[in-house]
């Protein structure tokens, strides 16, 4: 059975995995969910000190105090930049990296670098004007739609997503990741690809043809950018499918 410690992505908590945690237990595995510095329940722990070097820091803190072993670490979405920090940092504490609708992140790369510079400068001026200088609210689901798939989240879903969504704080955006941000060579590297990911993968862009090739090894989950609300057994399935 394996350990696995779920880091959420942008606006979420340890909540979002829910259902997906609650299928892995009922198989057996240790699921262990977190919420990041200021968000969810620790939103009022966040500030404008809050960056990317501060979510590394919870998920290596999270693990050494737990003194968790060949632990398998999972990051959807934005997590993927802090969840590459730590996996540097952890050495033989990690088994296995998961990158759910994301990929990791290279040194000297932030965020903002996935962006258009028009739309990275319009997230800043949202910030600056509305978040207090440094809270990044989710925008709108039709806003939300143009770069993330929304498929599989019902009517219910949405309202769960956007009621229990934080601001999330922008310098995790902005500060670029320092080294060591790669894993050990014998740590275990997994892709698990939604809908749009999916098919950046199969037009063979080159950035992103290393994800294709070993030692990746790649599971197609046909849903939207947040399978853990929207196909969360699906998840599970394929996260125990890839541990196996």
């Amino acid at each position: 059975m394996a350990t696995f410690v779920l880091v959420p992505g942008a606006w979420l908590g340890a909540w979002a995995w829910e259902d997906t945690v609650h299928v892995l237990r009922e198989r057996g595995h240790t699921a262990l969910p977190l919420t990041l510095t200021g968000l969810a329940e620790r939103a009022d722990q966040g500030g404008p000190q809050t960056d990317l070097d501060t979510h590394i820091a919870d998920v290596t803190g999270f693990v050494e105090r737990n003194d968790l072993r060949d632990v398998t670490l999972v990051a959807h979405s934005y997590a993927a930049a802090p969840v590459t920090g730590a996996a540097g940092r952890l050495g033989d504490r990690v088994a296995r990296v998961v990158y759910v609708d994301s990929a990791p992140f290279a040194v000297d790369m932030c965020v903002l670098d996935l962006m258009p510079p028009q739309e990275a400068d319009q997230l800043r001026h949202q910030v600056s004007a509305s978040g207090d200088g440094w809270r990044l609210a989710m925008p709108p689901f039709e806003v939300l739609g143009l770069d993330s798939s929304l498929d599989g989240l019902d009517e219910d879903r949405r309202d769960v997503l956007r009621t229990r969504a934080t601001p999330h704080p922008f310098g995790t955006y902005t500060q670029r990741l320092a080294g060591p941000a790669e894993p050990g060579p014998d740590v275990d590297r997994v892709l698990i690809a939604c809908h749009d990911f999916t098919g950046l993968l199969d037009a063979g862009v080159p950035m992103l043809a290393f994800l294709n090739q070993p030692p990746w090894r790649r599971f197609d989950l046909p849903t939207g950018h947040w399978p853990m609300l929207s196909a969360p057994t699906e998840l599970a399935d394929t996260l125990a499918t890839a541990v196996s």
